[in-house]
């Protein structure tokens, strides 16, 4: 039996999205397919394989993904915009996957000191692991 797929939306697909993918395969992979797509894809962002190495979650396969690729992947059965631009540009995607639920996490530090950078991401990745475990044990 398939498991239900689970579609993270974020505008770059390059650090929110690509977190709570990996994060939500980490928690929950037996139990749910998790992707991500971007509204204009980019790259993974280098900080975001680092953090998730960094608690031994793995990156295997992550990669900046369209919302149209992510799609033809299958139905979804939960998707969550991880950004507020996402966010806006969601209501375009309800006759394909139903409701988008709003997540909007602050796009972590992109520039700057790299130790500040570092601690950005980490912060961004605990954020969106405790949403992600808070909606688990919700019983999803």
């Amino acid at each position: 039996m398939s498991r239900p797929r689970v579609l993270f939306l974020c505008t770059a697909n390059s650090a929110r999205s690509q977190l709570a993918e990996a994060l939500l395969r980490h928690l929950a992979g037996d139990r749910f397919e998790a992707c991500s797509a971007g509204t204009t894809p980019s790259h993974v962002h280098p900080m975001s394989i680092r953090v998730l190495d960094e608690v031994g979650v793995c990156t295997q396969g992550l990669e900046s993904t369209s919302i149209e690729a992510a799609l033809a992947g299958g139905s979804v059965a939960h998707a969550f915009a991880v950004c507020a631009a996402a966010a806006e540009s969601c209501p375009v995607l309800v006759d394909a996957v139903g409701e988008v639920t709003p997540w909007p996490f602050d796009d972590p530090q992109t520039s700057g000191p790299e130790d500040e950078q570092l601690a950005s991401f980490r912060a961004t990745r605990d954020l969106i692991r405790s949403k992600i475990e808070a909606w688990l044990a919700d019983g999803v």
